[in-house]
């Protein structure tokens, strides 16, 4: 899947500038993309994590 999708992806999951970090882990898997990756797209986005589970997405 695109960066385009997993953009709109976050987007629409995401309140306030926040995404919890458990669907964080589903949106990682969904797109088969590892946590880092991921961190990377949300930063760029200025998208923050929340409720974080063991400091997984730096």
């Amino acid at each position: 899947m695109g960066s385009k999708k997993l953009e709109e992806t976050i987007l629409e999951k995401a309140k306030d500038g926040k995404l919890p970090c458990a669907v964080c882990f589903k949106i990682a898997e969904e797109f088969g993309i590892p946590k880092k990756e991921l961190t990377k797209v949300l930063n760029q986005m200025k998208i923050k994590i929340s409720q974080c589970q063991l400091g997984c997405f730096e």
